[in-house]
């Protein structure tokens, strides 16, 4: 499935299966250790990175014992090791890369992983006839997660374990041969010398489909003891010599336009989402009641019933300071059973949520299967108040859009319910709320200076706001602009369209 060099000619150094003789590798080992030590701490130091192994191979290769290897040359109390089997109940649950985002390590840090998102992958290819479009999307998947991750501070390191044949029947009845090390051969192991030529070509196409300069792959020669371990050493120590590449804007940032410079239609200027919400939508008290207390008595029927034990449901809640979202959410809550939702607040990042990639905290907080979780505020910050208040560079509020489509629609896929919502107030309301909540002692508490300083760049929120409407309203997880002058009416709003959705998807 590749073009021009046929995929298998990048294994052609690993199979003459290369060796060092031991009185070299001794000096060369000594030599390494050292320099992998100073590497590491240096890194640690700086923790502007992290490091992310990714551990692949022909069965029987050794990656296991040379890993090993590597934690003792190193100081393993600051590298990870992750082994990654067949999902568990849990983790079928959650979208297929849940489990890896998850587990990031910390910048600083070393991550190895074992049993990685490229499962799938090499069992598509390595199958008699490959479905050329299931391989497509599958590396299609990976190159977009490592892409996200080299540039949100995590380096990828891939390596293949190869040897010939020949070796790898070889490695096998050795160590079947003795009973202290029988256990370490797999019955998948055994299998590999008589379909070896269908793993390789299948590896060969794997690696070509995702090798690029951000995370490339290296093969590592693993036929003989000394020469594995001494090839994955300085593959690591490269790894973590390479300076950082920077915060440079990537090719072509200078001409990103925001979506307001799209074609107007006939009637001129385009007018954008939040100039065409009707701000005068309202509901009278006892429509109000009536209609709250329908829509939340069917709220509680759906998700007491069993079917919806088997659908996880995200509700997101964006927009204008004092627009009510905090209102809103407590009338959604209160049809809930504590058990089954979570109300994530979403502030500045923590310490440790800042040294990982921007959507690590929003992955560790999505619901299983019968649960909801409420965020207030979410990942589109990066392109609102990061983006308005300088936070985020250019660059990086400009490619989030790309990235956040991507997250949901790997939620959505996974079968997930995405409901977007935007609370829209007027200016005018906004400052009759502000005042109240200064004068009101039990309301007080709401008012900060920061919301007074954001109401000073309403134009700018504005323009972020109608950028991240036409960037990221997708079929798959579609945006819910609510007019909330009238909070009665927004909260029935909101409250009918999580009851009209979640009925789509539950069998009737």
């Amino acid at each position: 499935m590749s073009d021009g060099v046929p995929d298998t000619m990048r294994f052609a150094e690993a199979e003459s299966d290369p060796s060092i003789p031991k009185d070299d590798a001794k000096a060369l080992v000594s030599e390494l250790r050292a320099a992998l030590l100073k590497a590491q701490y240096a890194r640690l130091e700086k923790a502007d990175r992290s490091l992310l192994i990714i551990v692949a191979g022909i069965d029987g290769a050794g990656k296991g014992g040379t890993v090993n290897l590597i934690n003792e040359w190193m100081d393993a109390r600051h590298i990870r090791t992750m082994a990654f089997g067949p999902p568990s109940n849990e983790e079928r649950q959650y979208p297929f890369l849940w489990r890896y985002w998850r587990r990031l390590p910390a910048k600083g840090r070393t991550g190895i992983v074992f049993g990685s998102w490229y499962g799938p992958l090499f069992g598509a290819l390595a199958r008699k006839n490959p479905k050329r479009g299931e391989v497509e999307r599958l590396a299609s998947s990976i190159c977009d997660f490592e892409t996200l991750l080299t540039r949100d501070g995590v380096q990828v390191l891939k390596l293949w374990y190869h040897l010939s044949r020949g070796a790898q029947k070889k490695r096998t009845s050795e160590l079947l041969s003795d009973p202290e090390t029988s256990w370490m051969v797999r019955p998948e192991d055994r299998l590999v010398a008589q379909n070896f030529k269908r793993v390789r070509q299948a590896a060969g196409t794997m690696l070509t489909l995702t090798d690029s300069a951000a995370a490339p792959w290296h093969v590592i020669p693993s036929a003989d003891d000394r020469m594995r371990a001494i090839a994955t050493g300085h593959a690591i120590l490269a790894a973590l010599r390479e300076p950082a590449a920077g915060a440079r804007p990537p090719a072509g940032a200078a001409a990103w336009r925001s979506p307001a410079a799209a074609a107007p239609n006939d009637g001129g200027v385009r007018q954008r989402r939040l100039a065409r919400v009707d701000y005068s939508a309202s509901l009278a008290e006892n429509e109000y009641d009536d209609q709250l207390a329908h829509l939340r008595g069917r709220l509680a029927h759906q998700v007491r019933g069993k079917a919806f034990g088997k659908l996880p449901v995200v509700l997101v809640f964006e927009g204008h300071d004092a627009a009510g979202k905090g209102s809103t959410i407590r009338r959604i809550t209160h049809a809930l059973d504590a058990r089954q939702f979570r109300a994530v607040p979403i502030g500045s990042p923590s310490p440790e949520e800042h040294a990982r990639p921007y959507l690590w905290r929003f992955w560790r907080e999505l619901p299983a299967p019968g649960e909801l979780t409420i965020f207030d505020r979410s990942w589109y910050g990066r392109v609102l108040v990061e983006r308005v208040e300088g936070y985020a560079r250019p660059h990086e509020w400009r490619r989030a859009y790309d990235e956040i489509n991507q997250f949901e629609r790997q939620l959505t896929e996974s079968g997930m319910l995405v409901l977007k919502f935007w609370l829209a107030i007027t200016k005018d309301v906004q400052l009759e709320r502000f005042r109240e909540r200064e004068r009101s002692p039990f309301k007080s508490f709401k008012i900060t200076p920061e919301d007074w300083r954001n109401r000073e760049k309403w134009a700018s929120y504005t323009v972020a706001a109608n950028d991240m409407f036409d960037l990221t309203d997708t079929t798959c997880a579609p945006w819910h602009v609510v007019s909330s002058n009238d909070k009665r009416h927004a909260r029935v709003s909101v409250l009918e369209k999580i009851v009209t959705a979640i009925d789509a998807r539950l069998p009737q």
